[in-house]
């Protein structure tokens, strides 16, 4: 019967230096064999601009379908929810194959200064960019207070 051993990354660097610098210690816990080839989840990046009249989202969402792709907006909160397929099939030498698939979703949501008029909001998606047009709902306007 094979021996199993619960993994502890930490008890190793526990026994290094502790006064060394924050960059060694990074290094190290890079280093460590168990965690090589471990990629992030994807994460939604995006931009946003305003004019007077709407703003501009520029949202990456590589490798979604449009399908896949939802987005609520409630007041001045919008959420974009994405869910993610990835499969990778890697054949080598031999009867050997690797396969991996990763199912899951992204989700981004934020808050403007400004409500969105829902009724009027654009959305469009191409080449893994969500560009999303939110126009600013009449009669909202922000109203800065002097202070006494």
């Amino acid at each position: 019967m094979a021996n199993l051993t619960r993994f502890d990354p930490f008890r190793e660097m526990m026994r290094l230096d502790p006064f060394r610098n924050a960059d060694d210690f990074l290094k190290e816990f890079s280093m460590l064999p168990s965690l090589r080839g471990i990629e992030a989840e994807p994460r939604i990046r995006m931009d946003v601009a305003e004019t007077e009249q709407a703003y501009m989202v520029k949202a990456d969402i590589p490798g979604v379908k449009k399908d896949d792709i939802k987005i609520s907006i409630e007041g001045n909160t919008v959420s974009i929810r994405a869910e993610t397929k990835e499969e990778k099939q890697e054949k080598m030498e031999g009867n050997m194959m690797r396969s991996e698939r990763y199912f899951g979703e992204q989700y981004r949501s934020f808050t403007l200064p400004q409500e969105v008029d829902e009724s009027k909001a654009q959305a469009k998606y191409q080449d893994g960019v969500l560009s999303l047009t939110l126009p600013k709902k009449a009669g909202a306007t922000s109203k800065q207070i002097t202070i006494q």
